[in-house]
């Protein structure tokens, strides 16, 4: 093998983050893991929903993008290990993090469209869930690689506003803090006869899934990518 060829064979560097996944048997995994595709937790594939509009390829595909990262919440934005930093030490810290926070409730979760994709997203502001997304931005920070010039670029290619792009530098993320909004993503980018489409499959599903009850914010999850989609790799509960 050339020197060439061992550089394109190096594996790339895993990347995790920090995210809310509901209980593995919670109706409400049961229902974003069948949307999506894919069970982060079991690394399964998983049957679609009885669809009526759709046809299952091209369901495979307006899922492909949330399909790669699991069903979740985002606490803190897929990142690389900065130098020098170890996946061990990221466990004890996201341990010690959950064990000072004490278990909450939020009213629950609803589809939405944000932009050209449907998610779901808290039925009522959590200024609960918004402390626990704030702090995870700031406590996991020291892990982050910095990004790559070509990772930052592409990220100003969005329509980002002078503050996102502060963030950006400081936190590797334009969406958090005071742009942080919780959302658990279903779907790729549609158009928006496609995109109503969807909306209503996914408000019938939704509805009959008993995944609408109160969200119960107890643990949080450490995810890793490698080659493939993201994993759930570790769960821990909050201990207070």
């Amino acid at each position: 093998m050339s020197v060439a060829e061992a550089v394109i064979a190096k594996p790339a560097e895993p990347r995790y983050a920090i995210y809310f996944a509901p209980p593995a048997q919670s109706p409400l995994w049961r229902f974003g893991s069948s949307v999506v595709g894919y069970d982060a937790e079991t690394g399964e594939d998983c049957p679609p929903p009885a669809l009526r509009r759709f046809d299952v390829a091209r369901w495979r595909e307006i899922t492909a993008e949330p399909r790669r990262y699991g069903f979740h919440g985002t606490l803190k934005a897929p990142f690389r290990l900065a130098p020098g930093r170890s996946e061990a030490e990221l466990r004890a810290v996201c341990a010690r993090f959950a064990n000072d926070r004490a278990r909450f409730a939020c009213a629950g979760v609803k589809l939405a469209a944000i932009g050209r994709f449907l998610a779901l997203r808290p039925a009522a502001p959590s200024a609960a869930l918004d402390r626990l997304a704030a702090g995870a931005v700031a406590a996991f920070d020291d892990f982050r690689a910095p990004m790559s010039p070509a990772e930052h670029e592409k990220r100003l290619r969005a329509p980002l506003t002078p503050r996102q792009q502060d963030y950006l530098s400081r936190w590797g993320y334009p969406y958090v803090l005071d742009d942080f909004r919780f959302h658990m993503t279903l779907t790729g980018p549609l158009d928006d006869e496609e995109r109503a489409l969807a909306e209503a499959e996914l408000g019938e599903h939704f509805t009959a899934s008993a995944a609408d009850g109160p969200l119960i914010i107890s643990e949080i999850a450490l995810y890793r990518q490698d080659a493939g989609p993201f994993r759930l790799i570790a769960r821990f509960p909050f201990g207070s």
